[in-house]
């Protein structure tokens, strides 16, 4: 299930219950289930992608990340299979009751448009890697990260609390989606040489160790440039600005990334990825609710 990757998959609900909250709507409730959907939908992914990669020969011994469960023998495939289809089931009923405590049995073509989402989400979980046309060997797997990560997880989260949306809100999701990308980067730069044996060509792959580098700080400086926009033009109070505080984790983080020599020394460093982008957020969420309480 790789808990590392898991703050990742809060991240987005974080801002977007945050965002709702700022504007007086939140219901614990919604916020829970929102939050469990999400993690069973990145477990889906995780699950998925060992498999997948066992399947298409990523996982392999010139891996230089941590050993996998299907390549290695300690699950079967047919294990894994059952255990990605029982979590399926288990993030469609979570699902569909985040969607009955939020719009009730009036609002159906709401219901029908989320469950249309909810069903883009599960499908995108399991084709990243594994199936006939896996689309992370393709290396659309940042695009996809962006969608759900930032997009779906933010837009949807806020609107399932709100039930109204805002243009505006685009700014600080596509700032949450590219720092989920920036993890996903760090991934794929660590795991380049077994990914380009296996033929998936990721983006690392495909624009080489150096450029891969320097598009790493062009997501961590995206990033933070479109919270800060956001704050100028929804100008309300500094509290707004209290996310910079964990602009020191994502310097530490490029500048890791900048000089690794070996690439298994990333790994830590993709964990710490995934805990910044959840500070991050985190302190957005809290900096929006401060500016309107304080």
């Amino acid at each position: 299930m790789r808990p590392r990757t898991l703050p990742l998959a809060l991240a987005s609900i974080i801002m977007g219950n945050g965002l709702a909250a700022a504007d007086g709507k939140f219901d614990g409730v919604i916020a829970f289930l929102s939050i469990l959907t999400a993690v069973l939908l990145q477990i889906l992914s995780n699950l998925a992608n060992d498999y997948g990669d066992s399947l298409h020969g990523a996982d392999r011994a010139e891996r230089k990340g941590p050993q996998r469960a299907v390549q290695s023998g300690q699950i079967s495939s047919a294990e894994m299979k059952r255990a990605m289809a029982l979590t399926v089931l288990a993030a469609a009923v979570s699902g569909i009751l985040l969607l009955w405590f939020s719009f009730g049995a009036a609002a159906f073509s709401l219901t029908i448009i989320f469950i249309l989402l909810g069903a883009a989400a599960i499908a995108a979980a399991i084709t990243y890697t594994a199936g006939n046309l896996p689309y992370g060997y393709a290396g659309l797997g940042d695009l996809a990260v962006l969608i759900f990560f930032g997009w779906v997880g933010v837009l949807g989260s806020y609107f399932v609390q709100a039930t109204r949306f805002s243009w505006l809100l685009l700014l600080p999701a596509t700032a949450c989606g590219l720092l989920a990308v920036a993890v996903l980067n760090v991934n794929n730069i660590r795991d380049m040489e077994s990914d380009r044996l296996a033929g998936k060509n990721s983006v690392p792959v495909r624009l080489g160790l150096a450029r891969a580098r320097a598009y790493h700080w062009a997501l961590l400086s995206l990033a933070t440039g479109l919270a800060i926009l956001y704050c100028l033009i929804h100008d309300t109070s500094p509290w707004q600005y209290i996310f910079l505080l964990a602009m020191p984790l994502l310097v530490r983080n490029g500048l890791a990334i900048t000089r690794a020599e070996d690439l298994p020394a990333l790994n830590p460093w993709l964990k710490q990825m995934s805990i910044a982008a959840l500070v991050f957020v985190t302190l957005f969420s809290i900096g929006q609710l401060l500016s309107v309480y304080l």
